[in-house]
């Protein structure tokens, strides 16, 4: 018996350290369009145009100042990046920054405390049916990806949503569970129209 649960958790580790780097080889492979003819960008005044669908995509997040782990870290810098890919045509997103400094909007806020609020904001046009969507942000290694269905000539909104760390350490009863963005983004979530994909 503890000689399959050794092999398990030892499978186990060995599978998230292989996805590790799976993300950085897959992330790397779709930061380059191999299909430039998916979407346009395009301004927020932009017609109406016929056969297409407009889609916002829209992030915000919140990481460390830079420099608090070390010189060679670039969350909390303008290298932070995000990356969108739809069915082979890369695009890559730098975030408008601002230093913030929130109390707590409500208990256990994930956002609360020193740090950079990143928000990032596109407006493609894309031909109405199915795309596979895939986001990544580069420097944490971190991978989403799903279908979509546009509908031509709707407006729909692709949200890229974090999904802080665990708070380390002994928690109080009725605060288990709490995720601050001080222990780093540990995942990502699309939505579209505000429904997990």
């Amino acid at each position: 018996m503890g000689k399959t649960i050794l092999a398990l958790t030892i499978a186990t580790t060995l599978g998230i350290l292989a996805g590790c780097s799976g993300n950085r080889e897959l992330i790397k492979s779709m930061g380059t369009s191999r299909n430039q003819s998916v979407f346009q960008e395009i301004d927020e005044n932009a017609p109406p145009a016929h056969g297409y669908a407009d889609l916002r995509v829209y992030s915000s997040l919140k990481t460390h100042k830079p420099g608090i782990y070390s010189r060679n870290d670039i969350h909390g810098t303008q290298d932070y990046l995000l990356l969108l890919n739809i069915d082979g045509h890369a695009l890559t997103l730098k975030g408008c920054m601002s230093e913030e400094g929130s109390e707590a909007r409500a208990m256990g806020d994930p956002e609360e405390g020193d740090g950079i609020r990143y928000q990032f904001r596109k407006r493609l046009r894309v031909k109405g049916g199915v795309h596979r969507v895939f986001a990544a942000l580069p420097a944490d290694g971190l991978v989403a990806e799903g279908e979509v269905i546009i509908y031509e000539g709707e407006n729909s909104s692709l949200t890229i949503e974090p999904v802080y760390g665990s708070v380390p350490g002994k928690q109080r009863p009725g605060r288990y569970g709490l995720t601050s963005f001080r222990d780093g983004i540990k995942s990502i979530r699309l939505l579209l129209n505000g429904k997990s994909i």
